[in-house]
């Protein structure tokens, strides 16, 4: 066997491991891409797990439990005690606002009614002192005169119980409002996670495609040229 025979050999030998390495350097490249994707959404998915475990979406509560304090309010001190709470349960909504932007809906909801608890509150306040005079009245008025200020006193207090049972309907009504609208955003969001989801995996197809369409096929390997004439 000549010189030309084993050089021609080894130079084959050279070009048939060359595709094979890029090959292998296309399925590595691959591979990469698609486990750092799986990790990816591995992540995102443990996170929103426990976000949704631990958070506390029953914003509408807060509302409820303003407007409850204030209809048990017998007085001012009472009464500005229900509206205390409702502006430490609004700034406190303020920050989830932040921090909890999947229930915005119910949040914007939650600090309205309690704006609105605190405006009432200040309208019950009013509404005591006018009935505080009318007992005043009472006591020094004549019989009869006392009759009417008995009647009108409690004309006002049936108002005033049946405005602030309405506040607790309303409250109600405005939460299951806001908790179907977050409902509807949540479900929209993972329609399009989904979507997002079908592209990656396309992406990853054509990836796939491009890296096999790219790898060169491997030349038919020939053994080195014989020297008959050796």
């Amino acid at each position: 066997m000549s010189i030309q025979g084993v050089s021609g050999s080894q130079q084959s030998g050279v070009c048939s491991a060359q595709p094979v390495r890029q090959e292998r350097e296309h399925q590595t490249v691959t591979e990469m891409i698609r486990e750092s994707r799986e990790k990816i959404e591995a992540h995102r998915k443990n996170l929103d797990k426990f976000q949704k475990e631990t958070r506390n979406t029953n914003y509408g509560d807060a509302a409820l439990e303003a407007y409850s304090r204030l209809g048990r309010a017998k007085n001012r001190s009472q009464v500005n005690a229900a509206s205390g709470y409702a502006r430490r349960r609004m700034a406190q909504l303020r920050a989830a606002l932040r921090t909890d932007p999947d229930n915005a809906p119910a949040i914007r909801g939650a600090i309205r009614q309690l704006q609105k608890a605190v405006r009432r509150g200040e309208k019950k306040k009013r509404d005591l002192d006018r009935e505080a005079v009318l007992e005043r009245r009472q006591k020094r008025a004549s019989e009869e005169e006392a009759a009417r200020e008995r009647q009108e006193l409690r004309r006002r207090r049936a108002q005033r119980a049946i405005r602030e049972s309405g506040y607790l309907r309303e409250a109600e009504i405005d939460k299951r409002q806001n908790a179907q609208l977050t409902a509807t955003r949540l479900e929209l969001r993972e329609q399009a996670q989904a979507l997002g989801a079908a592209a990656s995996r396309s992406l990853d197809s054509a990836i796939e495609q491009y890296a096999a369409q790219a790898a060169p096929e491997a030349p038919v390997e020939t053994g080195g040229e014989l020297d008959v004439q050796g």
